[in-house]
């Protein structure tokens, strides 16, 4: 049998790295495991690689993406010595079957744990805004199907509807039947007749709610999924010429980056998100540079991040118009916004301050489920500073209203509960914190 040549390719990243073999493996069990899919590698594993074993198809990216998050910057797979992956949907005559294929994979609540192993990619390619012109003519339309402006507003609003059914109780319920909406109602307007204002008007809304459809997917965990939904909500926006869905996507795809501690792709995101937006209202600044804000904290960028937080400030200041379903950036916004920064920043004490302040100005249209987010990241906190008793109270308030949402990210905050309170077992009010966590997650 022939001896494989050594794969040069992978060395040179590999040296660029500055890993060992013990920690290139580590990373990669890492993201395998983010990924939902456990993975064992050992120093071993990595000699034959560099030798040139090609490693198993289903760690190749695994591998790339190891190296993407190491080098922040885009890593191929001809770049790494591999084959080149498979490509999905993209071209400009099969735009509509991409969206069927997407969505028909996300219709069955059965499938929830193949789904989600999809993986979060920080170098994920974005498309960019003039690539995207002219897309919309090229999808065949339908002469036996037309469509008016009564079939978009009844886009939108299912859109608006399913909108509020995720934020009031979760997008483990949601998901699939936004999914269906798409690939049973929304892919064949997209195919039918129309004339060119109606056309442009659904694609837009079309892009909303494939947007709307991956931010339940990044509810539920399932990151990398979500990132295909975002993808397509790009593509839709950029055909239809819609600038201010193109940026708002951009700035969902920071946030999911930014929750996930991906502090440069985060950044990256949110800086698109702000070269794309038309001139915009002071709300939508708002809501832009308190995304980088952030995005800046976690990327160690101080002076930027409180540069772009008084610029936020300056525009919620501004403000008057009403929050909408897909956006808005209120006082209590800015409140959560500066708690993040703070946090980032090390000023753990200076971010409870700021979600205090957060849910002091809330109001009746913030979602349920942020509500329980936040307020788990406050009792996190409060520990973390030794406010036993004041995390306690907080998280048993959470604990009241968790059995009615169905929300992973909620899930996944609860679930961190008993290992956070383990080491004060001796408290009694701890205790019976910790004991009703655990009977309520058997549950």
């Amino acid at each position: 049998m022939k001896t494989p040549e050594s794969n040069t390719a992978l060395e040179r990243l590999y040296r660029e790295s500055g890993w060992t073999m013990r920690q290139f493996a580590q990373a990669v069990n890492r993201i395998g495991t983010e990924r939902g899919t456990p993975l064992k590698y050992r120093e071993p594993s990595i000699h034959q690689w560099l030798k040139g074993h090609m490693p198993k198809e289903g760690a190749r990216p695994i591998i790339v993406e190891a190296f993407a998050r190491r080098l922040l910057r885009p890593i191929t797979h001809s770049e790494a010595g591999f084959p080149a992956a498979a490509t999905g949907a993209g071209t400009h005559m099969d735009m509509v079957e991409g969206l069927i294929d997407l969505g028909s994979l996300d219709m069955d609540p059965s499938r929830r744990s193949v789904l989600g192993a999809s993986l979060f990619s920080v170098a994920l390619t974005v498309p960019g805004l003039p690539d995207l012109v002219g897309r919309m003519e090229a999808i065949k339309a339908d002469p036996q199907r037309r469509i008016g402006q009564s079939e978009v507003q009844a886009v939108s609003a299912m859109t608006d509807r399913l909108s509020g059914l995720d934020s009031d109780f979760g997008g483990r319920y949601a998901r699939p039947m936004a999914a269906a909406f798409l690939v049973n109602i929304i892919a064949p307007y997209l195919k039918a007749s129309a004339s060119p204002e109606t056309r442009k008007a659904m694609m837009s809304a079309a892009s909303l709610h494939c947007y709307l459809t991956g931010w339940m997917a990044v509810d539920e965990g399932a990151h990398g999924r979500a990132q295909e939904y975002y993808v397509k909500s790009l593509e839709l926006a950029g055909a239809s010429g819609d600038r201010m869905t193109y940026c708002h996507v951009l700035r969902g795809m920071s946030v999911q980056a930014a929750d996930l501690g991906h502090g440069a792709p985060a950044v990256r995101l949110a800086n698109a998100a702000a070269q794309a937006a038309p001139v915009s209202s002071p709300r939508m600044r708002a809501f832009i540079t308190g995304q980088q804000a952030h995005s800046f904290a976690l990327a160690g960028e101080k002076a930027n991040a409180l540069a772009s937080l008084r610029e936020a400030e300056r525009a919620v200041n501004q403000a008057e118009s009403p929050v909408g379903t897909f956006g808005g950036f209120t006082s209590a916004t800015l409140a959560y916004a500066t708690a993040q920064v703070r946090h980032a920043l090390g000023d753990t004490k200076g971010s409870i301050e700021s979600l205090h302040d957060h849910f002091r100005l809330r109001d009746s249209t913030d979602s349920h489920r942020s509500k329980l987010i936040f307020s788990s990241l406050l009792a996190e906190r409060q520990l973390h500073v030794g406010h036993l008793e004041a995390a306690c109270a907080t998280w048993n308030a959470v604990l009241d209203e968790y059995p009615g949402m169905h929300s992973g990210r909620v899930d996944g905050r609860v679930a961190r509960i008993p290992s956070l309170l383990s080491p004060y077992k001796s408290n009694g009010t701890a205790r019976q914190t910790f004991e009703r966590v655990r009977e309520l997650v058997a549950t």
